[in-house]
């Protein structure tokens, strides 16, 4: 092996934040190959009780949990090159510069309900639920790059994994998404942390987030009938929950966000349908967010006015005292003032209050 050789073996072996001697570094790219013990042995003219060793110092030294974690290292630093292993036998490092892979468009990440992930159609198993909860993560951030410190706070909040298992997750996650053909992996590594490859996964929440800019574009043309299309296809892509039973506070924090979301489309969706004149298809939309949501007085409110539109007062007055009952039983609060002035209204039969009244 040249001193050039050395030198960068040495330096890829220091990224992991503690300094590798030479044959340490020679041995840990070794691993990364995924030679075994003995073949690292004959290669490096060594005992084979010497590589055990100097793998054992490696792991102690970089916090790694064990030899699966250390090929991982190994990728990460940029010490083995994806595809020039597992069973490469010689020690010559790999190329330091990789050539950019073409996008991968047939990888689909769906977090709009419990995730789930697909290659080419066919459905991939992302793991046990932190594996999914990092996946999530970096589908969140949509191309952008998220340090290990931020995974490892969101996913596993204030109770930290004892080892280094996010690399390790990383590491099985570009195998899963890579599919069985092979395909240059998806989530890429830097210094500063993971990423997906911009354009190469299809995210579910990226569409969903590029479909409301669209909304909103129809909303200032004053397009309604193209607003209510774009909305129900942004809510056709919810299936339930958004990272159903995912754990970690990123997760917990993105359910409220999206959920939230989720709402606010179906409300502007029915407030344009009645303006259409759409009333009894927003009426039995309203009244399934109704159920699904009791404690949304906005929605209530909404509810309340579309029956009133269509001749059902009582109805809007039923609705009222749901609410009313309901806030009371569960928070021990009384109706906003929002609900008690749309109740009023209702009673008086004031239909320029409830924005009915039409001009001409």
């Amino acid at each position: 092996m040249t001193a050039t050789t050395g030198r960068t073996l040495a330096a890829d072996g220091r990224a992991g934040g503690a300094a590798l001697g030479r044959q340490e570094c020679e041995v840990l790219h070794a691993v990364g190959c995924g030679l075994r013990d003995d073949e690292i042995a004959a290669a490096l003219a060594i005992p084979e009780d010497v590589v055990a060793g100097h793998l054992a110092r490696i792991l102690g030294k970089l916090g790694l949990r064990d030899r699966a974690a250390a090929i991982v290292h190994a990728f990460d630093c940029g010490l083995v090159a994806p595809g020039s292993g597992p069973r490469t036998r010689t020690l010559t490092p790999a190329p330091r510069t990789v050539a950019a892979a073409p996008p991968v468009a047939d990888v689909r990440i769906s977090v709009l309900g419990p995730l789930r992930a697909w290659h080419d159609g066919r459905p991939l198993n992302p793991g046990h639920l932190r594996q999914q909860a990092v996946l999530a993560a970096l589908a969140l951030r949509a191309g952008r790059t998220i340090s290990r410190r931020e995974l490892l706070e969101g996913v596993w909040g204030t109770e930290p994994p004892v080892t280094n298992v996010v690399p390790v997750y990383v590491y099985r996650l570009r195998k899963t998404l890579r599919g069985a053909d092979g395909t240059a992996p998806v989530i890429e590594h830097d210094r500063r942390g993971y990423r997906l490859v911009p354009d190469a996964v299809d995210v579910d929440v990226a569409r969903m987030e590029a479909l409301v800019g669209e909304i909103r574009a129809a909303d200032r043309a004053g397009e309604p009938a193209e607003a209510v299309r774009l909305c129900s296809r942004a809510l056709d892509l919810f299936r339930g929950e958004p990272l159903a039973g995912l754990p970690g506070p990123l997760a917990e924090l993105e359910r409220l966000r999206l959920t939230e979301r989720r709402i606010a489309l179906a409300q502007r969706k029915l407030e344009w349908q009645q303006r259409l004149g759409r009333h009894a298809e927003a009426i039995a939309e309203l009244f399934a967010l109704s159920a699904a949501h009791p404690l949304n007085e906005p929605v209530a409110a909404m509810l309340m006015r579309a029956l009133y539109r269509s001749g059902r007062q009582a109805d809007a007055l039923t609705v009222f005292d749901r609410a009313r009952r309901r806030l009371a039983d569960d928070l021990g609060v009384a109706p906003s003032r929002m609900l008690r002035q749309t109740c009023q209204m209702i009673l008086r039969g004031d239909e320029a209050g409830l924005g009915l009244t039409t001009t001409g």
